[in-house]
């Protein structure tokens, strides 16, 4: 198990900028069952956390205890310094947080001009950025199309340009790759690169693809049976023991 001395060391040691997002010993549980065991980790600025485990780890728990759709029984979630343990979702968003859940979740009904505008309730300017547009050209091609109607790859797209287009601090991302193919992974990871090199936002991504972390994150966390039982930088750690994690 990783102690939240050995988490502190780490946060310090890759500390860039201000922390936007501070979890402290957070305890999770769905009914009686104790799912997520005193997570603590740190986010700065224009930095990336991956957080790693196989399905049923309590990867998603933990994400949705973040933005507000579990409660904690106990533990700290700060915002830009701003406690939001206890707060409701449309606070957190408030304070800076974007989610981008597991399948992505579009409205396929709407255009995708309509969806975006949907992430957009926060802001005053309800016009669509031009840079949106410019890092996701794929959408300002299909903005009159259905959402329904485009691909998977081109879903998550949307499902991103939709969450930054409330000017987040903290994004947060729930198994992105999934049900994409690889050219499109690594299309959306160099996306993200930018765009976090470009605003400075925070990137919490949950994923158990390797290749696509080892091309956005500074910093690894692998979750096991709700504890964190491994991290440290895209340097310090071993892939391969990474890999065994997710395969075990």
């Amino acid at each position: 198990m990783i102690t939240d001395q050995t988490m502190t060391r780490t946060a310090a040691a890759t500390a860039g900028g201000k922390a936007m997002l501070e979890v402290s010993g957070l305890n999770v549980y769905y009914g009686a069952s104790h799912v997520v065991r005193d997570a603590t980790f740190g986010l700065e600025a224009g930095r990336c956390l991956a957080i790693m485990g196989r399905n049923g780890m309590g990867k998603t728990t933990l994400l949705k205890s973040l933005i507000g759709m579990l409660t904690p029984r106990s533990g700290q979630i700060r915002i830009d310094g701003r406690d939001v343990a206890l707060a409701r979702s449309c606070d957190r968003v408030a304070a800076g947080m974007a989610y981008v859940p597991q399948g992505r979740m579009i409205f396929p009904y709407l255009t995708v001009e309509e969806n975006i505008l949907t992430g957009m309730e926060t802001v005053a300017d309800r016009t669509i950025p031009d840079e949106v547009f410019e890092v996701f050209p794929v959408l300002a091609e299909m903005r009159h199309r259905k959402g329904g109607n485009l691909s998977g790859g081109q879903q998550q797209q949307l499902a991103i340009a939709r969450a930054l287009v409330s000017n987040p601090k903290v994004l947060v991302l729930d198994e992105p790759t999934e049900g994409i193919q690889p050219s499109i992974i690594k299309e959306i990871a160099r996306t993200l690169n930018r765009l976090r090199e470009r605003r400075g936002f925070a990137l919490l991504v949950t994923e158990q693809v390797l290749s696509f972390t080892q091309e956005v994150a500074d910093r690894f966390l692998i979750m096991e049976k709700g504890v964190f039982v491994y991290g440290g930088t895209r340097e310090e750690i071993d892939p391969a023991r990474v890999h065994a994690y997710l395969t075990i």
